[in-house]
């Protein structure tokens, strides 16, 4: 089933959201060529724990750190350690906050100083198709209306979507129902109704879309090892359209 959030509820998701967005502004302003990604991730946290919220992926499932800090051809969850980002870099930051039991969702990809075309392309090309699968997350559209949007978008741009991973429900719980692929068929899965909330998080690569996990068991990286980009926003379904709690 999936949850539909009340008024109050979602007064406090904005509140988490607005947490988490503060955080992302002050880590971007301070990433930089010859910082390690466990700096980032110490960061991070005191930035979070300052504000009165907890970091929402420290402990879950097992998982190590407050951030996941994916470079290049890793995908999504990358554990922090002592690399240190190099110029020419990407760096894909995925942050989650639990304020008061109320969970928001975050990502962003990050150029370390001067990247080629191509990666400038990738990154560019991600963060409009986060936008436009946010522009379909509106009622009484289906679910698969917003993977539609995102898919189309990447694969006219010449890159792929990553389908091991997807989007998920978000609110009282890290993840909640429903998933949302970044791939579909369009007027697909549940009609979209006011109160639901989504983090929505297209993964683009590249080259293809196939992934691995590496043997830490967390870290999900391009099979083909090139260069993979991810954005999210969390964001509810109202009747004025979508409202992105974490912008």
């Amino acid at each position: 089933m999936i949850p539909l959030k009340s008024e109050e509820e979602l007064r406090m998701l904005r509140c988490s959201g607005g947490i988490l967005s503060r955080v992302m502004r002050e880590l971007e302003k301070r990433i930089k060529a010859g910082i390690s990604t466990l700096d980032i991730d110490s960061l991070a946290e005191k930035l979070i724990l300052e504000q009165g919220a907890l970091p929402a992926f420290k402990g879950y499932r097992g998982y190590p750190a407050a951030v996941c800090a994916s470079v290049n051809e890793e995908i999504v969850h990358g554990i922090p350690s002592g690399r240190l980002l190099n110029e020419g870099d990407i760096l894909g930051l995925d942050i989650g906050v639990n304020y008061k039991g109320y969970f928001s969702d975050s990502a962003i990809t990050i150029p370390i100083g001067s990247v080629s075309p191509k990666i400038k392309k990738l990154i560019d090309v991600t963060r409009v198709s986060l936008s436009e699968g946010i522009e379909a997350a509106i009622i009484g559209n289906c679910l698969s209306d917003i993977s539609v949007r995102i898919q189309r978008y990447v694969e006219d741009n010449g890159f792929s979507v990553v389908r091991q991973f997807v989007g998920h429900g978000i609110g009282l719980k890290l993840h909640e129902d429903p998933e949302v692929p970044n791939f579909g068929c369009p007027g697909q899965g549940p009609l979209l109704k006011e109160g639901m909330v989504l983090a929505i998080e297209p993964m683009v690569n590249i080259g293809g879309w196939e992934a691995e996990i590496l043997d830490n068991g967390w870290t999900a990286v391009t099979k083909d090892r090139l260069p993979s980009a991810h954005f999210e926003h969390t964001v509810a379904i109202t009747k004025k359209g979508p409202e992105i709690l974490t912008k």
